[in-house]
Order: structure tokens, then C-alpha cells, then sequence
């Protein structure tokens, strides 16, 4: 199947790394200043309904990630503007995810399935079961609920390819906004976003599920620096770099990355698969 799907790879805008910001990686990791996060994910017995609703009791088992921090981690020391954060579940069918995203100018103008969602605001997902960083899945999804699914044969910098055909099958999402969408004449408040993964379609190129197994992930959100022109949502220059098109958007991240690169998989956060929580059992 992997080998049939290959035939179909084409090419993604890549992020551009240099070879200084490899080299940090590699310091960053050795020295230990970067350690890698860890989420327990435990088991449900209930499927979770994927209708944007993160707030339902099906949930209550599942505890909050730490809040998003800059990409580069504390080689640019920058608290992101708004609040990120993700909680998992699992049963023998799906990974489910839930994110929430605080946002006061809900946006998002991609309408059309496998467009680069991260040209608007976006959530994204990275998953590598076996941990080996090749043929691992990218997951982008914007306030809209469009979405782009992709598998990466190894990482860009390291001569990867996109395999942009690819596609998560019996994929579930749902993404519910507190707020007025595309509407710049008030203050919203936050977008949500609900997944359910099938556990074969993230273990086809390797991995294993059950209680014990550890996958690498990581979780990223794309911001824009926008204004309302009265009619639409328009991109300015980020106040950080002053840049206005890409590589001018923040890039907030749940386990940091310490260049401004997802495609570094061996940085990414450690997903610990456990049992239903004990209170769950009673």
C-alpha cells in the first residue's frame, strides 16, 4: 500500500532550514535544554461524539496539555499572544483530539479540501507511530473546518516528500467557533477543534497501539498578524519580524521545536498510551 501510494508524491512548500539552525537542534538536544514533552493518553470506554462540543463530560477524564510556546522554545524567549492547548482519548478505533484555541478575530477564507491550510490560522497535527521519522502524518484544519491531510516520507531538510494523495480514511472532525466568524466589528472569543484518528490509518507505515506503546507527536498553530479592512480579514507585517508573507506568520507549538521547522521529528512530544484513568473504573 505505502509503496503504491509513493507514486503519487508531489511537492510541498517546504520550511527552510540552515544548517545553523540543524546544528542547534542537535546542541539543544544534547545539552538537554530541549526535552521533549509527554502526554498520557488514556483509554475511554465511551466513543467521543466528534460535534465540536470539547466541553462535554465524555471528556472530564482526559487532562489539558501545558499551554503552546513559541516554536524556537527560549532561543526566542516569546510568550504567544494567545492561549493553545490539547487533550487526547483512545479506544481500539480512534485517536481523538481536543483543541482550544483562544482567538478575539475568528477568521479563515480556505474553502477548498488539500488548499495549504496554513496560509489562514490553522491547528495542525504531526504523528510518527513507529518513532522512526519516516512516513509520518501532517493534519492542518482552519476555523472553517477545511482540512489537509498529508504523509511525509522523512522530514524536507533530510531530501522528504510530501505524498499529498495520501488520506486519512473514516477521518472525523468538527470545529466549533465562540464568536462571529470573518467578522472584524466585534471580539470573539475562541475556536475549537474535535478529531477522531483511525488508529489503522496512523499505523500503516508502522507502530502499534495498546496500553504501553509510546508514539512521537506534536501540535502546532499557525497566527497571523491581521487587520479588518471593513470587509475581510487582511495579513500586516508580524511585529516580531516584520514580515508579511510567509515566514512572517507566529508559530506556537505544544513541545518546541527550537528552530522554526515542524519537520524535526525528533523533536516532538512523547504520546504515552495508559488504561482508563482509575476513576473511571469505579
Amino acid at each position: 500500500m505505502i509503496v503504491k501510494k509513493l507514486l503519487c508524491l508531489m511537492a510541498v512548500v517546504p520550511t527552510i532550514v540552515s544548517a545553523a539552525d540543524n546544528d542547534f537542534v542537535a546542541d539543544k538536544k544534547e545539552s538537554g535544554e530541549i526535552v521533549p514533552k509527554s502526554y498520557v493518553c488514556h483509554k475511554t470506554e465511551t466513543p467521543v461524539t466528534i460535534d465540536g462540543q470539547i466541553y462535554d463530560k465524555e471528556w472530564e477524564s482526559a487532562p489539558w496539555s501545558d499551554y503552546f510556546v513559541d516554536i524556537e522554545g527560549e532561543k526566542r524567549d516569546l510568550k504567544p499572544r494567545f492561549d493553545t492547548r490539547v487533550k487526547m482519548l483512545w479506544d481500539d478505533t480512534y485517536l481523538y483530539i481536543a483543541a482550544e484555541l483562544k482567538e478575539p478575530d475568528i477568521w479563515g477564507y480556505l474553502t477548498e479540501r488539500e488548499s495549504v491550510i496554513y496560509f489562514d490560522n490553522d491547528f495542525e497535527v504531526f504523528v510518527d507511530p513507529d518513532g522512526d521519522g519516516l512516513h509520518y502524518m501532517e493534519y492542518e484544519i482552519n476555523a472553517l473546518g477545511t482540512d489537509w491531510d498529508l504523509m511525509l516520507t522523512k522530514q524536507y531538510n533530510k531530501g522528504g516528500r510530501a505524498i499529498d494523495c495520501w488520506s486519512i480514511n473514516g477521518l472525523k472532525k468538527a470545529v466549533k467557533t465562540y464568536g462571529s466568524l470573518n467578522d472584524g466589528r466585534d471580539e470573539d472569543d475562541k475556536w475549537c477543534v474535535e478529531i477522531a484518528i483511525p488508529l489503522d490509518a496512523l499505523t500503516e507505515a508502522g507502530g502499534k497501539t495498546g496500553v504501553g506503546e509510546c508514539w512521537r507527536i506534536n501540535f502546532s498553530r499557525v497566527e497571523w498578524e491581521t487587520k479588518w479592512d471593513g470587509e475581510k480579514y487582511v495579513k500586516i507585517p508580524n511585529r516580531y519580524t516584520g514580515k508579511e508573507g510567509v515566514g512572517g506568520e507566529d508559530n506556537w507549538v505544544w513541545s518546541p521545536q527550537g528552530v522554526i521547522n515542524m519537520h524535526e521529528p525528533s523533536m516532538w512530544g512523547f504520546l504515552h498510551f495508559a488504561g482508563a484513568p482509575e476513576a473511571s473504573k469505579k
